[in-house]
């Protein structure tokens, strides 16, 4: 199942097209993409019982699938090759950070540069579907509605700046948490734990890694984070970005004004972010 949120309004995805979810089920499930997560399992057999679509559907008008999660976390060093030009040794440990919800987007976005130097991290992003307390890895993939394609965003000034790192609040400018253009569920994908993605700038490819690679997989991400906290249907986790960031090259190369960012993870989706100088307010493209 592939489910989208076009308009503020959820959406499911056949084939080529979309199905109000609403009114296609006779009002019994909400058209609120967000409150979907809390009643994913009804969604998913509903959906089995659909026919086809009634209506095209278009990525430019899409929103983020997911758009006001209680909670975002967020995996940094996650892959061995980005932990080594980020200039760090391979955790032992998930590193974790939160990502602002004020900073979440949809898939085809336009991104306003605030002063500094901002950065790309291609990352699979996973949806919570089921409350998650005190999970085992064996057991938490039960617990995951569905993955989607995400950018980590990042201001590295603001981020190196002061005594202590400041990953958080240098990851949530607006805008800086564009995902979409659907969730997939795990069923739709041959090898959930082993998709290819990766990121281009202005056609040129800066990032392709395998979720393989990942040091801690997302089975060990929602059972090492549901051991701390409860995780809530619709919550979401940025499960780390392999290597290739502008930070890591040299020298370091860091988007500008006009550039266009382009992110793919197999068997989900892309999404595009264009950059500009100015400093108004994220606007969808």
């Amino acid at each position: 199942m592939r489910v989208a949120n076009v308009s503020g309004r959820l959406k499911l995805l056949v084939d080529d097209g979309a199905l109000d979810v609403e009114r296609a089920s006779g009002g019994r499930i909400s058209s609120d993409p967000q409150s979907a997560y809390a009643r994913f399992d009804e969604l998913c057999t509903w959906a089995n019982s659909v026919d086809g679509a009634d209506e095209p559907f278009d990525p430019a008008e899409a929103d983020s699938p997911v758009p006001a999660p209680s909670q975002v976390f967020a995996i940094g060093l996650n892959y061995a090759d980005h932990a080594a030009e980020s200039g760090f040794t391979k955790p032992e440990a998930p590193v974790v950070f939160t990502k602002f919800p004020s900073a979440i987007a949809g898939p085809l976005t336009t991104v306003a540069l605030p002063p500094g130097s901002v950065d790309w991290e291609v990352e699979i992003v996973v949806v919570i579907g089921k409350t998650a307390t005190s999970v085992p890895a064996s057991r938490a993939w039960d617990h995951v509605a569905g993955l989607t394609v995400g950018q980590d965003l990042s201001e590295r000034d603001l981020q190196r700046s002061g005594p202590a790192p400041q990953f958080s609040l240098a990851k949530s400018h607006r805008g800086f948490a564009p995902m979409g253009p659907c969730v997939v569920t795990v069923d739709e994908l041959d090898r959930p734990d082993d998709l290819e993605l990766g990121c281009e700038v202005n056609g040129v490819v800066m990032q392709k890694g395998r979720s393989s690679d990942m040091i801690f997989s997302v089975a060990e991400l929602v059972a090492y984070l549901s051991g701390v906290v409860t995780l809530f249907p619709g919550d979401i986790i940025f499960t780390g970005t392999p290597p290739g960031v502008g930070m890591g090259r040299t020298p370091p190369r860091y988007l500008r004004n006009g550039d266009v960012l382009r992110s793919w993870v197999e068997g989900i989706g892309t999404i595009t972010q264009t950059f500009v100088a100015d400093s108004g307010a994220i606007e969808e493209a």
